[in-house]
């Protein structure tokens, strides 16, 4: 099974948003009570190694960077399979010492593979492609939140986001196509409602959130490039920086819900 950082792709720019940096000298995650931990799972990849970069320099946080091959970011680097929950189960108990858990970033995905490409038809449907489109990106994160959303601390704000896409969004489907990958996301998009709902029982502050990264240059997008509008395709720094931005931003209302790099807020 291949883990791949999620770009979601729609139609994508060749011309780079280069728009500043990331909140360079900015305190960023400043909503979150310090002191406080951030877990990234997907390090290792485009977008969530980009994560990783800005709340590494710009945040006292204690950083947890999670990969299949294992990173020299951060000494506490864990690796994971998400086709593996007993090493999901065990990065989750490295991360009981120390300050608490407040930010969880998911940034693993799927959408093409080898043997794999988004179908553009109902006939170029396969049971394995929905198998494997939603063990990585619905189960996994799924299974990542089972052992993780029990860490948040019971009071201040903490925040459980995951890569989704607007592409999972039902309502703004307006193309087709794509169907596997469309459903995983549609999934994931519901489970995070579910996890917002529980956790509203017993940690009234924290946050379950899915967020749009827009269309990210990753070795993921280059397939599907071609005709996007310039000033549309970002780098990952660029959004990762503004989906940091949108974290910071939220309120215990917004749970549940999906939200682009600008901060638009994406109907189911």
């Amino acid at each position: 099974m291949q883990m791949v950082n999620d770009a979601v792709i729609e139609t994508a720019p060749v011309r780079l948003y280069q728009t500043g940096k990331l909140v360079q000298g900015a305190r960023m995650l400043s909503s979150l009570p310090r002191p406080f931990s951030v877990c990234i799972f997907g390090a290792a990849g485009g977008i969530g190694g980009a994560v990783a970069d800005a709340v590494i320099a710009a945040t006292p946080a204690r950083i947890f960077l999670g990969s299949r091959s294992g990173t020299t970011q951060s000494r506490d680097a864990f690796t994971f399979d998400l086709a593996d929950e007993a090493s999901i189960a065990a990065a989750a108990e490295q991360m009981r010492a120390g300050p608490p858990v407040r930010l969880v970033f998911v940034a693993t995905g799927q959408l093409h593979a080898d043997g794999l490409r988004p179908e553009k038809s109902w006939r170029d449907q396969t049971g394995d492609a929905y198998a494997r489109a939603f063990a990585v990106n619905a189960t996994g994160p799924a299974i990542i939140g089972k052992h993780i959303l029990p860490l948040l601390p019971r009071d201040g704000k903490s925040v459980f986001a995951v890569l989704s896409a607007r592409v999972g969004s039902i309502s703004d489907n307006r193309l087709g196509g794509w169907h596997a990958y469309r459903a995983s996301k549609a999934a994931l998009n519901m489970i995070i409602v579910n996890f917002a709902r529980e956790l509203t029982h017993a940690r009234k502050d924290a946050i379950a959130v899915a967020l749009h990264p827009g269309t990210v240059d990753t070795p993921l997008s280059t397939p599907f490039q071609r005709g996007v509008a310039d000033g549309k395709l970002f780098t990952p720094a660029f959004s990762a920086g503004k989906m940091i931005e949108v974290i910071d931003g939220l309120q215990p209302a917004d749970s549940g819900g999906l939200f682009a790099w600008d901060g638009e807020r994406i109907a189911p």
